[in-house]
């Protein structure tokens, strides 16, 4: 395994407060503070907060913004009228896989921000980079590493928040869900990975450790990479590169809701694609009936054929082993299903997603 070569700029409050450290896409980056089932469980009941700043906030500004996002991305730009409102979307290749899932928020039809998984972050920039060049589209685009990024989750992360950040008690400071403001040099968004409320700030990175520590005073618990995983999951939420890439459709990846197809004249890129090729299987959820722990790349044997899993762990809610798996189209939830570990076939039954949400298990 390579050595991470990138810190975030919150790298060594993490070494301060005794994190194990892991190489996540060559960011250097906390999987725990000493518990993973502890933070986990201060999200689903309380608050938590992870270091977020390896994933790349971009700019995209200029009279062309609009209509290039809506050639750019599968989902449509169009659909936000207001100023803040946010977008989950996944860039296509031309054969319709996933180059990447991302998040954009508009600020007025000329001026855009996404914000990018860490590991795609450089592949991404220059893919959009070669469609600005093919497409002529007048645009600007800009890396933002001066930014750093903390995300609250959890049912109290809004009221703890509230305490150590001054921004949050100022008139609109608080945005309504999927949806963002910003105050003075923040971003503050309604969004998260973990299936509970809570909000995604973009900060200076020189303000970051500062406003990491006060949100330590105000009782808010640090959580690494392993209980955003095991949350993720819970809530049903893909993992790029795990539960969908390059070479997957988001309509085999359970995203076809991510997809818009109702505007004829509007050819992104990936449509021809997605449009010649319907969908083959499904995504749905698994929990394991057996003793045993689900992991990624095992073979699912469902009535209509074989599938595979994408993602798998315990699940610290449920107490039980769960997953995610792509699985013939026929197949339906609550269906009985097997899944091969170590060369035993062990038995488990297909869930429709999540699995969690808001603290209580849906299953």
């Amino acid at each position: 395994m390579s050595t991470p070569s990138k810190h975030t700029p919150l790298h060594a409050a993490h070494v301060a407060a005794g994190a194990r450290l892991v190489d996540f896409a060559g960011w250097d980056m906390p999987v725990n503070y000493g518990s993973q089932i502890e933070e986990h469980h201060a999200v689903r009941t309380d608050a938590g907060m992870f270091d977020v700043s390896h994933m790349l906030s971009l700019d995209l500004s200029g009279p062309d913004a609009t209509p290039f996002l809506r050639g750019l991305l599968a989902n449509d730009v169009s659909k936000l009228s207001a100023s803040g409102k946010a977008l989950y979307a996944c860039m296509l290749n031309p054969q319709g896989g996933v180059i990447d899932d991302l998040i954009v928020y508009r600020f007025n039809a000329n001026e855009y921000r996404l914000v990018v998984n860490a590991g795609t972050a450089d592949k991404d920039l220059a893919w959009m980079r070669a469609r600005v060049a093919a497409s002529g589209a007048n645009v600007t685009l800009d890396g933002r590493r001066d930014l750093a990024m903390i995300a609250i989750q959890g049912p109290r992360a809004i009221e703890r928040a509230s305490a150590a950040i001054p921004e949050l008690s100022t008139a609109g400071g608080i945005p309504s869900p999927f949806s963002a403001v910003r105050a003075a040099d923040l971003l503050i968004a309604r969004t998260g990975y973990t299936g509970e409320d809570g909000l995604e700030i973009t900060v200076p990175a020189r303000r970051v450790e500062a406003m990491w520590n006060a949100l330590l005073a105000a009782g808010v618990k640090p959580c690494g990479l392993g209980a955003r995983d095991t949350l993720r999951l819970e809530a049903g939420m893909n993992l790029y590169g795990q539960d969908m890439d390059e070479t997957v459709s988001p309509l085999d990846s359970g995203l076809s809701w991510s997809v818009d197809l109702k505007d004829d004249s509007r050819n992104f890129v990936g449509r021809t694609a997605l449009e010649a090729k319907p969908p083959s299987q499904r995504l749905l959820g698994l929990i394991l009936e057996d003793k045993g722990v689900l992991r990624s790349h095992m073979k699912v044997f469902t009535a209509a054929g074989e599938g595979e899993t994408t993602s798998g762990s315990f699940s610290p809610t449920l107490e039980r082993s769960i997953g995610l798996a792509r699985l013939p189209l026929a197949t339906q939830a609550n269906e009985a299903v097997e899944i091969e570990i170590r060369g035993k076939r062990l038995k488990a039954r297909t869930i429709k997603l999540p699995f969690v949400r808001n603290g209580k298990a849906l299953v």
